[in-house]
């Protein structure tokens, strides 16, 4: 009789990361698997900073764009690099929202269209700060702990936010947030990577191909702010019901495509759910033949083609990106799970109340294979 093999084992490595403005240091977990497989992530901003993922010839290149300190995510030129985005991720209309009968104002630090707003948590968030750090004891994951204040960044409630990163032994890796509060509150935490799956960011991603499970998305008007209703993609350059090269219809005279100078919208998803998590996009690399699924329990995809991505903000003074680059245009994509945008001041969009009764989850699997 043959005993059935144990799973691969991960290991976890720890360095330094740099020194913060401050003078705290930070550092960088790599979680690695035989498979070929290797995250990096650091406690500022519980963000991944590196993927490495084998292409259909073994080669390994990292998919995510990023920088090789932390004082390049420290940089106020940061787009939020692989972070954790919160304590709401994506925008809430003029910085304000009503909750109990009270109102409350928020930073507006984005003004898209002129119009401003308020962006991923603030001038701050939860992406720019230096979170606590406990490997866990399988060595296949990392768990980061934030104590976000009450009125930080004008939110209410004292919240508490674990963000677990793993590696699987399904070439996964799985990102889960829980949160509680004592106090009612909104929430909508969102990872924000930036994927390229060729592994060079000077190659645009307009020629990868993209599948999104979802029917609708959400109109916006110049200021990326919702409209309140949801559009059929039917018949639209905003159909990625089956799959579609990126770059075939980004430039395209839409009017959202014109507002978002590319795509930068939110995708209902329309995907069965399995075990309360529903495939959500599928991402192919047909030159390296690199696959990425991704699939989450949250109501939605904001998919994003780096449209205000630019070299300048990676010249002069400011940190270059990894290993001296200049990431541009279409350099990369994201596909943020998420609650929906503006949903504070939207009464027919998924709640994004937190209570002090309740927990907060939030998960995203990221599954990479090979065509």
């Amino acid at each position: 009789m043959h005993e059935s093999a144990s799973p691969a084992p991960t290991t976890m490595q720890v360095d330094d990361f740099g020194t913060l403005a401050d003078g705290r240091s930070a550092k960088l977990y790599t979680l690695s698997h035989p498979s070929g497989l290797t995250a990096r992530v650091t406690n500022f901003g519980a963000t991944l900073v590196a993927l490495e993922a084998p292409d259909r010839d073994g080669k390994v290149d990292d998919l995510v764009l990023g920088y090789d300190s932390v004082s390049g995510y420290e940089s106020p030129r940061n787009p939020y690099f692989g972070a954790t985005v919160g304590r709401f991720g994506n925008r809430i209309a003029n910085g304000r929202f009503a909750l109990e009968g009270k109102d409350y104002t928020l930073a507006r630090n984005n003004d898209p269209g002129g119009i401003p707003c308020h962006l991923h948590g603030g001038e701050k968030g939860f992406s720019h700060v230096l979170w606590d750090a406990e490997p866990g004891l399988d060595g296949r994951s990392i768990c980061f702990t934030y104590h976000s204040r009450d009125d930080e960044e004008g939110y209410p409630g004292n919240l508490i936010v674990k963000v677990t990163y793993t590696l699987t032994d399904d070439s996964e890796l799985i990102w889960e947030a829980i949160a509680t509060t004592d106090a009612t509150t909104i929430i909508n935490l969102v990872q924000h990577s930036y994927w390229n799956l060729s592994g060079d960011p000077s190659i645009p991603i307009t020629d990868h191909e993209l599948q999104l499970h979802a029917d609708h998305f959400i109109p916006t008007n110049s200021g990326m702010i919702p409209t309140g209703e949801l559009a059929a993609v039917a018949g639209t350059p905003m159909d990625f019901t089956t799959p579609c090269s990126i770059g075939a219809r980004i430039e395209e005279d839409f009017e959202a495509l014109v507002l978002g100078r590319g795509y930068d919208h939110c995708y209902v998803l329309s995907g069965p759910r399995e075990n309360g998590m529903t495939n959500s996009a599928r991402l192919t690399d047909p030159k390296s033949g690199r696959v990425l699924e991704v699939s989450t329990n949250q109501p939605a995809v904001q998919f994003y083609t780096a449209n205000w991505v630019d070299e300048s903000d990676f010249a002069g003074d400011n940190p270059p990106a990894k290993r001296g680059r200049q990431y541009g245009k279409r350099s990369a994509c994201c596909l943020e799970t998420e609650n929906f945008p503006d949903a504070p001041n939207q009464p027919n969009f998924p709640s994004p109340v937190l209570k002090p009764d309740d927990t907060y989850r939030h998960v995203i699997i990221y599954r990479f294979s090979s065509l």
